[in-house]
């Protein structure tokens, strides 16, 4: 147990800061759609190639199984709703670990 539940938390850090990641990736891409922000700006470009680049991987093979609809990705939806569920499926072996 001595091990097992540093791991188990470093994991659950991981996942949700990744949540805080694809949220931001969301939204940036909303800022960016609607002219709020400009990629021409250095910063706001380097932030939005960072987010692209971490999220990505991740949101690519959810794309290609979603239909398509339109202008509306709802990919990190999914993406969101898939990181919560790994969250509750390692709360439960853990939990099944400890007891």
């Amino acid at each position: 147990m001595i091990v097992i539940d540093p791991i188990y938390q470093i994991i659950q850090l991981v996942l949700q800061m990744y949540v805080w990641v694809v949220i931001a990736a969301a939204i940036l891409s909303w800022l960016v759609a609607f002219n709020v922000v400009n990629t021409r700006n250095q910063v706001v470009y380097q932030i939005g190639n960072a987010l692209y680049r971490l999220t990505e991987p991740a949101l690519r093979p959810i794309r290609r199984v979603l239909p398509n609809l339109g202008g509306i990705d709802i990919s990190p939806v999914v993406l969101l709703l898939l990181i919560y569920f790994l969250q509750m499926v390692l709360a439960n072996i853990y939990r099944s670990l400890v007891t």
